[in-house]
């Protein structure tokens, strides 16, 4: 399994995205992309596949932006990646001649490794990111009451 350029940008465009989120505030591609030093262009192309996947939603006008469609508990890391990545769990081309053992090694390893990149990264969701985020990132983490 191999997570492009495109997956990554698109996790983190989330997880930035998951930052406001309970604030209701949309927000723009291009502050996106100032903060985390993408191109505009790039993540326009990203988030055209997020919303496609039903993981974010467009909001028009002078207030626009996006937001996420789901809360961050029902938002997976493999839903993300799947809606970016198109060959994400892409079946591999014969290894071997001997059907035997191409079939042994399908079932007992990439299929077993599949499965369990796949349990993994469906158990990891936006709210968990945003917590550890909070751990690297301590002063947006905090409240202040006035």
């Amino acid at each position: 399994m191999r997570i492009s350029s495109k997956g990554r940008y698109g996790l983190a465009a989330m997880l930035a995205l998951a930052q406001v989120s309970t604030s209701g505030e949309c927000i723009t591609i291009l502050t996106i992309s100032e903060k985390l030093g993408l191109s505009k262009i790039y993540l326009e192309q990203v988030f055209s596949l997020l919303k496609r996947a039903h993981l974010v939603i467009s909001i028009k006008g002078a207030q626009g932006g996006y937001q996420l469609a789901h809360p961050l508990e029902e938002i997976t890391v493999a839903q993300i990646l799947q809606a970016i990545e198109t060959n994400l769990f892409e079946k591999t081309e014969s290894s071997v001649t001997d059907d035997a053992i191409e079939k042994t090694m399908n079932h007992f390893v990439w299929q077993t490794l599949d499965d369990s990149i796949y349990t993994t990264l469906n158990t990891i969701t936006l709210a968990t990111l945003k917590e550890e985020l909070a751990k690297y990132n301590p002063e947006e983490s905090y409240m202040f009451y006035i």
